[in-house]
């Protein structure tokens, strides 16, 4: 056997593919370079509002005003730093994220199958796909069984492409049916799909849904604060305050007045808050799903894996004379043993032969333990991989049965058939001819009423039944349409419930989502599942997709449907969506990704096919749909940060703008300095506006009910608590310079000092109620604290007076400005847990 020959076979040793790892590197595109300090500092100082700043500093300058042209650079260099730091952290987040999201590939290395990252593939690697499979590099074909490739991602045509033994794949496009295998021939950026990805990997992501929003109400705080100011100014003006001041006052409101870091915070928020999905075994793939998962109203889970083990194993058998069997084993082990009527018996030869048809009409693959891993694992599909080591547990070697009978032909597994049928080489010249599929499908009701009988009784217990039938013939048939074949029997596949499957169906209706369980499995099956989980009660029905279109009523009286098509998931998704639910869809084939994209947020199964992985915003790396309530709870604390930026930061944005405005009508003509405001902005906008990001969840975060999606981000009484702050805070700073004022004393100093530590009261005010044993977030406490301190400061230092244009306080005056600086934040805590109290009370 020649080295290629045995390659094409054994696939590479590890030593010869760590020699060409090394070599030519690993299996992906290069990233695009980090954007330059220099670009980031710039696209900093483009923002309009800084770019405001600067003018104003190029006119204070002109004017000989250096106090204030300080305080302006001063503010745009901390507000840069702030930026660009933001920024830089939210491009790791998402880098390290995409690290967690990389494909893998089934590959043979050693003479066996593997697993591997799709980034360690390297040329002569031997990769095996299956329908549903990313094509992870340019692959020579070796063998194709009624392969057909989407090419769309090269070529943009969306018809499939049919081929075979001899034929190229190119990396990036998918195996849409049948299966395949091919020896890599090119990786990274050599590959056909190397320059589209080196292009694709250049172009950053639009905006978040969430983003778009703020940027709206950005704009529309712009415009206000524009208008309050050009107001001031004229105000100013008529009491002969100096044009270039109240011009310089002017821009400096509204710079303070809008909460110019909100995009940066926004983006930080959903960056980290994605990394902490991660870090709970859930992938967000677009930012925007860690937004939309906090509105979540119905999720669309399916069984296998996601409320279930995914350690599937045969637990039962019937052989065609009716006789069952119960298997027993953990995992994919082949130790087990094979009981009738409780006692423990050698497999019968009708049992055996039942065994080894499922074992021949099968793609998967069984791996022993090795290295560190003391278990069992698999290659292929699940169920297969059960009927694998079913054969095993009879004591067959499954792979000297696939040497014996080689495989010759196939159809693979059709979702309009629910069958597979394969065809092998008998040693005499014959032709042995195995299909397996749902029993409805195998079995015809006469003959086989025994046996269907059988089958429903095994779905009654909740497992999944597979028939499977054979027959010896002596020409090749089509394996598309097969001879008659003798029925040799059934196979009951239990996937056990997790044992937090309950939990998490309790939790999501305490969370007031609502989890529907959508099958192909028998009726009685789901129902069982339904039942075990708690969202099926006695009486309660179960839509069937085999018994014609589900009707809008059916989508809205079930919790569980059965034998459904994949198409049929569209159509619930889209009957779900139009009564006004959020719906995640969870799903691990091929056939699933419409679903998943037409869903508002697409979850994906770690181990199913990388076609549904890209069709996914979220990917469950342990298959588990508990992950999603987690996810859930993360998305509402994310959102929750958001608003309560929102919250505070308006809230002051709001007060300056009144002191401002109202000032002049109570004598005092200029209330605050450009530099003064501008001080408060940079010490209350900040560091503490970026910690805020980082509060822990409410209590009960997951024991309320999901916002409406076109619910305003300044909706369910948040605008009223905004307006309710920011007159609060006015009000004592106003009072505050009113009776400085009256009592000769530096009242716009006090004012300075009452509307700084004001605004840091409300922060600490709208902080969270976390639950017990939570952690606190003590960076905003310690960035309230440094931010309280400068702006004491700003008072008490002779430089920073200079550069501020303020005078000195008493120790009473600071005291009695600290003290009613309390009374706004006191006022909204208080209110806002009378909010929070008053549902339970009414």
């Amino acid at each position: 056997m020649d080295s290629s020959t045995a390659t094409a076979t054994r696939g590479l040793t590890s030593a010869e593919a760590a020699a060409r790892l090394a070599g030519d590197g690993p299996n992906t595109v290069s990233a695009p370079a980090p954007r330059p300090l220099v670009a980031r500092v710039g696209r900093q100082l483009a923002d309009p509002l800084i770019a405001l700043l600067l003018v104003a500093a190029v006119v204070t300058a002109l004017l000989d005003d250096l106090p204030d042209t300080a305080v302006i650079l001063l503010v745009v260099t901390v507000n840069t730093l702030i930026g660009v730091v933001q920024e830089v952290r939210a491009d790791r987040a998402i880098a390290a994220l995409d690290q967690l999201a990389a494909p893998t590939a089934r590959v043979v290395r050693d003479g066996a199958d593997q697993i591997l990252p799709a980034a360690r593939l390297v040329r002569g690697d031997l990769v095996r796909l299956e329908a549903g499979d990313i094509v992870p590099a340019d692959l020579d074909l070796a063998d194709g069984q009624r392969a057909s490739f989407d090419e769309s991602a090269l070529t943009g045509e969306s018809v499939p492409v049919h081929r075979r033994a001899g034929d190229e794949a190119g990396a990036g496009t998918v195996l849409t049916s049948g299966r395949a295998t091919g020896l890599v021939v090119r990786t990274g950026a050599a590959s056909s799909l190397g320059r589209i990805s080196a292009l694709v990997a250049r172009t950053r992501p639009g905006p978040t849904p969430l983003q778009q929003r703020l940027a709206a109400l950005g704009r529309v705080l712009g415009g206000t604060a524009v208008a309050v100011s050009a107001v001031v100014f004229a105000l100013g003006v008529l009491a002969g305050e100096p044009v270039a001041r109240m011009a310089i006052t002017a821009v400096s409101l509204v710079v303070a007045a809008v909460p110019e870091s909100l995009p940066a915070v926004v983006t930080l928020a959903l960056a980290l808050g994605a990394r902490r999905m991660a870090r709970t075994r859930a992938i967000p793939r677009r930012l925007h799903a860690v937004e939309t998962l906090g509105s979540v109203t119905v999720i669309a889970s399916d069984k296998t894996g996601t409320l279930t083990q995914n350690r599937m194993s045969v637990q039962q058998a019937v052989t065609a004379d009716g006789t069952r069997y119960t298997v027993s084993g953990t995992g994919y082990s082949p130790d087990g043993e094979v009981r009738r009527d409780g006692e423990p018996v050698p497999a019968t030869d009708d049992l055996r032969d039942l065994a080894r048809a499922g074992l021949l009409c099968n793609d998967a693959e069984l791996i022993a333990p090795a290295g560190d891993r003391t278990d069992w694992t698999a290659a292929g599909d699940p169920m297969e991989a059960a009927l694998v080591t079913l054969a095993a547990r009879c004591r067959l070697d499954p792979a000297s049965e696939r040497t014996r009978v080689p495989r010759l032909a196939e159809h693979p597994f059709d979702q309009a058939t629910r069958r597979m049928t394969t065809v092998h080489a008998l040693s005499d010249g014959a032709f042995l001819v195995v299909s397996k599929g749902a029993p409805e499908s195998l079995l015809d009701a006469g003959p086989d009423s025994m046996l269907l009988d059988a089958a429903a009784e095994l779905a009654t217990d909740g497992l999944r039944v597979l028939a499977i039938s054979a027959a010896t013939v002596p020409t090749l048939p089509d394996p598309a349409d097969p001879p008659a074949l003798r029925v040799m029997g059934l196979v009951g596949i239990g996937d056990p419930l997790r044992d937090t499957a309950r939990d998490t169906a309790a939790a999501f209706e305490a969370a007031g989502v609502r989890l529907v369980l959508i099958t192909g499995d028998h009726p009685a099956t789901a129902a069982a599942i339904g039942a075990q989980l708690g969202i099926l009660a006695p009486g309660d029905p179960v839509a069937r997709g085999d018994l014609g279109p589900l009707t809008a009523d059916d989508i809205d009286r079930a919790r569980v449907y059965a034998r459904i098509q994949p198409e049929q998931k569209l159509d619930i998704i889209a009957e779900l969506q139009r009564r006004g639910d959020v719906v995640a869809m969870t799903g691990d084939g091929v056939n699933d990704a419409p679903a998943l994209r037409r869903a508002d947020i697409g979850v994906a199964m770690g181990g199913g096919t990388e076609v549904a992985r890209q069709a996914a915003e979220l990917v469950l790396v342990d298959d588990n749909l508990g992950t999603v309530a987690t996810a859930i709870g993360e998305g509402r604390r994310i959102y929750d940060n958001i608003r309560r930026f929102l919250r505070y930061a308006l809230s002051g944005g709001i007060a300056e703008l009144l002191v401002m405005l109202a000032g002049p009508f109570l004598g005092m003509p200029l209330p605050l300095l450009p530099g003064q405001l501008l001080w408060v902005n940079l010490l209350t906008h900040g560091i503490p506006g970026v910690a805020m990001g980082a509060e822990p969840a409410e209590a009960g975060v997951l024991r309320r009910r999901p916002r409406s999606p076109q619910e305003s981000v300044l909706g369910d009484g948040l605008l009223r608590s905004v307006l309710l702050g920011g007159l609060c805070v006015a009000a004592v700073v106003l009072a505050a310079g009113v009776t400085a004022h009256q009592l000769d004393r530096p009242w716009q100093s006090v004012m300075f000092v009452v509307l700084g530590l004001a605004q840091l009261g409300v922060a600490l005010a709208v902080r969270a109620t976390p639950g017990p044993g939570t952690k606190r977030n003590w960076s905003l406490l310690g960035a309230v604290a440094a931010s309280a301190v400068l702006q004491i400061a700003g008072v008490l230092l002779a430089p920073l007076q200079s550069l501020l244009g303020t005078e000195s306080l008493t120790l009473a005056e600071l005291s009695a400005c600290a003290a009613v600086s309390l009374v706004p934040g006191a006022a909204l805590r208080l209110t806002t847990l009378w909010s929070v109290r008053r549902p339970a009370d009414t």
